[in-house]
């Protein structure tokens, strides 16, 4: 299993890459680590990860997103967060409709 991720560097700039632990590599980008390109732009934020079958469709994904204009990739993050809290809100609601209130 992969992850395909984002993140935002302390001048604005957008970084993406591929990693079997998302949690690990973005503590390797925060402390300075994983790539020569982050380490002169800390801090960095998450902004966005997803989880892929394989590692070939990670490197797929990446790619694809890598290809993207800034204001593209900007607008595919908010898509994804929009839909993860629209997702949320949804499921809230259909647990909140099995109880019995009073």
């Amino acid at each position: 299993m992969a992850f395909v991720y984002i993140l935002r560097c302390r001048d604005g700039s957008l970084y993406t890459g591929i990693a079997k632990d998302v949690a690990k590599r973005f503590r390797q980008h925060q402390a300075g680590r994983a790539s020569r390109y982050t380490r002169a732009r800390l801090p960095v934020a998450l902004l966005w990860s997803r989880r892929v079958a394989t590692w070939s469709a990670a490197l797929r994904e990446e790619h694809r997103i890598k290809q993207l204009r800034r204001s593209d990739k900007l607008a595919f993050v908010a898509d994804r967060k929009a839909r993860r809290a629209r997702a949320a809100r949804s499921r809230r609601r259909r647990e909140g409709l099995g109880r019995i209130v009073g």
